[in-house]
């Protein structure tokens, strides 16, 4: 199962491999009460596995059709999928609040349990695996193409920088894109920033960043799952493209240094955010072989 799931991902269906081997899970809309999150239930002769799935940004939340295919792909692969909305990544704009609907599915669930964050998803999915309440339920977390610090997301986003440990590199991002961001966040700036970040100011967002108002700062640090990884007892396995341009690998690499133990970091070339690209010859097989030992170990999580 775990080598077609894999096919079929990074293929991005083209083709269905697990699909054509595997029935159609069911859905159950609402299943978890309060929680609000939605169950894509296993179809086999072995009950499924328990899991999280924390979206990314998705306007539709768990209803978005990519976060669908997502979760119908990850049943057929043997898990019972439980998928929450977080509302802040259906409009841009993360926040600790973001972190409960995580927190309400996995205490939802019977048993040990896996979960998933997805990109910018990876923050409420990690925390809430700290999380004294329900962190002895979490058999395993994957973190797809996800982030450590909120602080340097953010410098990211703003001015295309990232760097970590000796390395460092640029990314030229769609001004578009940051205006977006700007627009949804924009009363957590004050206005002679939000003024300066509006008009596209490299050097007023590398201020903000280095040294953002006590207010903002309290923000960005408590949405940075770096502070938090110490606090997780469960496995961690981050798996990051190389050429990730939504949110850079050196965020992983910055996880995995913050809690070393029990963490498994798989930097592939067969991923650039959360989705397949093709590889070449002998990195390929290499790719492949790392993916399909993060599958293999959720699936005896």
């Amino acid at each position: 199962m775990a080598a077609a799931f894999l096919v079929e991902f990074l293929s991005q269906g083209h083709p269905a491999v697990l699909s054509a081997l595997t029935e159609l899970p069911s859905r159950r809309p609402g299943a978890f009460g309060e929680a609000g999150a939605d169950l894509y239930r296993h179809v086999g002769l072995d009950a499924g596995r328990p899991m999280v799935l924390a979206h990314g940004l998705a306007p539709e939340g768990k209803d978005d059709s990519r976060v669908r295919a997502a979760a119908t792909l990850l049943a057929r692969a043997g898990f019972d999928v439980a998928v929450p909305t977080i509302p802040g990544l259906t409009r841009g704009r993360l926040g600790l609040e973001d972190v409960e609907p995580v927190v309400g599915a996995l205490a939802a669930r019977a048993g040990p349990t896996v979960v998933v964050g997805v990109s910018v998803g990876a923050g409420p999915a990690l925390l809430a695996a700290s999380d004294p309440r329900v962190r002895d339920r979490v058999s395993a977390v994957l973190s797809l193409g996800g982030y450590a610090s909120a602080r340097e997301v953010l410098r990211f986003w703003l001015t295309g920088t990232y760097a970590y440990d000796g390395i460092r590199g640029r990314v030229e991002h769609d001004p578009e894109l940051v205006r977006m961001f700007l627009h949804a966040n924009a009363d957590r700036l004050d206005p002679a920033s939000r003024a300066a970040l509006d008009a596209g100011h490299p050097e007023a967002a590398e201020r903000l960043v280095d040294a953002p108002p006590p207010e903002l700062a309290r923000y960005l640090d408590a949405l940075s799952p770096v502070r938090a990884a110490p606090s997780i007892g469960a496995r961690l396995i981050l798996v990051h493209g190389r050429a990730d341009r939504a949110v850079p690998y050196t965020e992983s690499l910055r996880l995995a240094a913050a809690r070393p133990d029990r963490t498994t970091l798989v930097l592939v070339g067969l991923v650039e955010h959360v989705e397949g690209t093709r590889g070449r010859g002998a990195e390929e097989a290499r790719d492949l072989f790392a993916l399909w030992r993060v599958m293999y170990a959720l699936l005896g999580a």
